[in-house]
């Protein structure tokens, strides 16, 4: 019997949540995804290493002699992006999804500004529009840029999406596609009630990417959904038939090691006989929803700041490089994220990607300690492939 990531494959779109180009080569999704976590854990890995120097210098010959060193990071931080995300699309026959900046989630014009910025990277590399995915935080100002932007020509991926209303608005906005993450609304659940064990369908972040699903077929939205932020299999497994899935290399490992039948849980016909109210969306109504919905406002902010954070990790390894310096970015991440200093980094505390924060927990006890990202996130990504 076939696998049950070959059974899902026909099913839904797998897409890689990797910024490990060997990974993707090894799994072959149709989309690969990646995040400024896991573009700084690939970047210390010593295979990449010319990918790194090469964006430092283009960066420093296109910013001008005379420049600031934090200058000559912010462009170089945005070509290494652009240049994995080219490598990516080499081997994946669909598209990449590249990430703005987190620290600009609340500022429409700048987010459009840093989003025309990537495809004018993109094309001037060759690179074809249609096959990049620009990641944007679901923000009211967020979906407000992915609105402008999708006008033009510009594919948008609204990330950070934990909430029905995140969801409608996107819909609302034309808005090529949205990754509800699953998992990290489990997290907010599991530590609200302290409920540990949940049942087959009856995980929080399902429930919610199932009611998202459901909506969009019932009305007919374009936008496609694509559940993200896996915590386990089964998780993944209740939302076969789910237009896109993003899954870490570690979990498509299990998904292709795991065989029996793969029961298709969402299903768009079905959707359409769903007796669903329509929701009248508006700024109004969607931050009402939002201040009325703790999980997606708690998690929202949580997400942009671990974001934020990864990338002002990533500015660091990189200005270090630059420097000349002898580069620790596992230190830096860690005082970054140990946000009580209590000496661990909790899942909560750490807000970047999944996929790093599992292979640097090796001993699978919630908790990443100072000897574990000690290891170097290098390693630790080759962990998680």
């Amino acid at each position: 019997m076939a696998s049950l990531l070959d059974q899902l494959k026909k099913m839904t779109v797998v897409v890689a949540d990797t910024g490990d180009i060997n990974s993707i080569n090894r799994v072959k999704p149709r989309d690969a995804t990646t995040n400024p976590s896991l573009i700084t854990a690939a970047a210390q890995q010593e295979e990449y290493a010319e990918i790194v120097r090469g964006a430092l210098e283009r960066a420093r010959r296109e910013v001008g002699p005379g420049a600031l060193k934090q200058d000559i990071v912010k462009l170089a931080v945005e070509l290494l992006a652009v240049d994995f995300g080219l490598r990516i699309l080499q081997i994946v026959p669909g598209r990449v999804s590249t990430e703005v900046d987190a620290r600009l989630s609340h500022d429409t014009a700048a987010t459009v500004a840093k989003a025309r910025m990537l495809i004018g990277l993109y094309e001037a590399a060759g690179a074809k529009r249609d096959r990049v995915l620009i990641k944007i935080a679901s923000t009211w100002e967020g979906i407000r840029a992915a609105e402008q932007l999708e006008k033009e020509g510009i594919r948008c991926n609204l990330t950070l999406l934990f909430g029905l209303h995140q969801a409608v608005a996107c819909a609302e906005a034309g808005v090529t596609l949205i990754s509800p993450f699953v998992g990290r609304i489990l997290d907010w659940h599991v530590k609200a009630t302290g409920r540990e064990e949940w049942g087959p369908g009856e995980d929080p972040g399902v429930v919610s990417v199932t009611r998202i699903y459901d909506y969009f077929k019932k009305f007919g939205y374009r936008t496609e959904v694509m559940g993200a932020s896996f915590r386990n299999v089964q998780e993944i497994v209740d939302l076969a038939g789910c237009d896109l899935l993003t899954i870490s290399p570690k979990l498509l490992h299990e998904l292709g090691a795991f065989g029996g039948e793969l029961e298709r849980k969402l299903d768009p016909e079905a959707s359409k006989r769903a007796a669903i109210e329509r929701i009248p969306m508006d700024e109004s109504v969607f931050r009402r929803m939002h201040a009325q919905d703790k999980m997606a406002s708690d998690k929202l902010q949580e997400g942009i700041d671990g974001f934020s954070k990864a990338l002002l990790a990533l500015e660091k390894l990189l200005l270090e490089k630059l420097e000349g310096a002898s580069a620790n970015a596992a230190r830096d991440l860690f005082k970054l994220f140990d946000l009580d200093g209590d000496g661990f980094i909790t899942r909560e505390e750490w807000a970047g990607a999944s996929a790093v924060f599992d292979a640097l927990d090796v001993n699978g006890d919630g908790c990443v300690t100072p000897e574990e990202m000690g290891a170097g996130l290098g390693a630790a990504f080759r962990l998680a492939r």
